[in-house]
């Protein structure tokens, strides 16, 4: 769960050039809010709930570390946004100051992430990550796809490290509880370590993404009544994908 926290360090806001309220208004774009508790049942299929504890403003993990193969680094979000989701100056950093924010989140946070995947590859002789993401009801300005027509759930596959049964069962049974279902649209891709990146079938991977105004009100962030009910619909669908 890369992206469900709001916390900005103290010796990192210095470095954001918006006001309180327009940063505010930024996270509230941009985290996948209660997504950590939107999951949290997958310790109870015995899995490991991994959760970035610091914002993507700060260094977003989910982006390949080198901006030359980052396709958002184009609209100034690769793994240190410049750019505001409305195209504003969000940071001025030099290549100095780059390297010390990596240094300092991006490469412990990955660090961790390889050490879970090896402990379990090593204990079960395989391991499948659910990248556990939200997106907004209304296309952001900054992404990609602007088609307004945007399912309930998205998955997100990789050629490589995604099996085609398990995309195709996850999505049936996600439809069998009631979402609306689409594969890599509006998103696409799954995070994968780079150790293992394209060289290892063991590791497996797939992006769960929710669309936020089903469980939340957008404008607030505040769960909505069904929030519990959209979370068990997730956790059935994917534990019946996942033993089939």
């Amino acid at each position: 769960v890369p992206h469900a926290a709001t916390i900005i360090p103290a010796g990192e806001r210095s470095g954001i050039l918006i006001d309180d309220a327009a940063l505010a208004a930024e996270l509230l774009r941009l985290t996948d809010t209660h997504t950590d508790r939107l999951c949290a049942w997958i310790r109870d299929l015995g899995g490991t709930l991994f959760v970035n504890r610091v914002s993507r403003l700060v260094v977003d993990p989910e982006r390949f570390p080198h901006d030359t193969v980052e396709p958002m680094a184009g609209v100034g979000q690769g793994a240190v946004y410049t750019l505001t989701t409305d195209g504003e100056p969000l940071r001025a950093i030099d290549p100095e100051e780059r390297s010390r924010l990596m240094a300092r989140w991006y490469e412990p946070y990955h660090a961790a992430l390889e050490g879970l995947v090896a402990a379990t590859l090593d204990a079960f002789g395989t391991c499948l990550v659910i990248d556990a993401h939200s997106f907004a009801t209304v296309p952001l300005p900054s992404e990609g796809d602007q088609d307004p027509d945007r399912p309930d759930v998205c998955l997100g596959t990789d050629p490589f490290h995604t099996p085609r049964a398990l995309a195709a069962g996850l999505a049936a049974a996600l439809g069998e509880e009631g979402f609306r279902v689409a594969v890599d649209r509006p998103f696409s891709g799954s995070l994968v370590p780079l150790r293992w990146y394209g060289t290892d079938r063991r590791v497996t991977s797939i992006m769960l993404e929710v669309r936020r105004g089903i469980y939340m009100d957008e404008g607030t962030g505040e769960p909505l009544a069904g929030f519990e009910d959209v979370a068990a619909r997730l956790r059935r669908a994917v534990e019946r994908a996942t033993e089939a």
